[in-house]
């Protein structure tokens, strides 16, 4: 089910959401919408963290594996092209979102039922209505002229 359009985060700006989940090497990112699989790159290559990436375009998912493989990462990082309604995030320490706010409605019961206690998840520019954020972060891509500004959202499963 498509529920999001393809918009890369700049990467200054998923550099920040995960510093702020806290990403850990070890740990275990989901990207929930991979789209060309920056996020998960990242987070294997700056961070240390094994990530999966679910992508339901196949072109995009193709993509970030071709990426994925140039930087020598398939030990780290996987990404599933499919549904991301279809896939198990119980090993998720933080999940990674770039989706809409209508989008994080329809995902929000997936990850109550799923997320462990402690697991976080970051959400670029949409909230998840409903839940209570632990912190809420605006970074500016290019301070000396203000813009673009971004909000940021994190979320802790308790």
């Amino acid at each position: 089910m498509f529920i999001a359009p393809f918009v890369p985060s700049p990467l200054p700006v998923i550099e920040f959401m995960l510093k702020l989940a806290d990403l850990k090497a070890g740990e275990v990112l989901f990207d929930l919408g991979a789209g060309d699989g920056r996020t998960v790159i990242m987070a294997a290559k700056s961070f240390g963290a094994r990530a999966v990436g679910v992508e339901l375009r196949e072109d995009l998912a193709k993509k970030a594996l071709s990426t994925i493989h140039e930087n020598g990462l398939a030990d780290r990082v996987t990404i599933v092209n499919g549904d991301m309604f279809n896939v198990n995030l119980g090993s998720a320490d933080v999940v990674f979102l770039y989706l809409t706010t209508s989008a994080n409605e329809k995902i929000r019961p997936k990850l109550e039922n799923e997320l462990k206690k402690g697991a976080r998840v970051v959400s670029h520019d949409y909230e998840i209505v409903g839940w209570k954020p632990v912190k809420v972060e605006n970074f500016c891509e290019n301070p000396k002229v203000g813009y673009p500004s971004h909000t940021i959202y994190l979320y802790q499963k308790v």
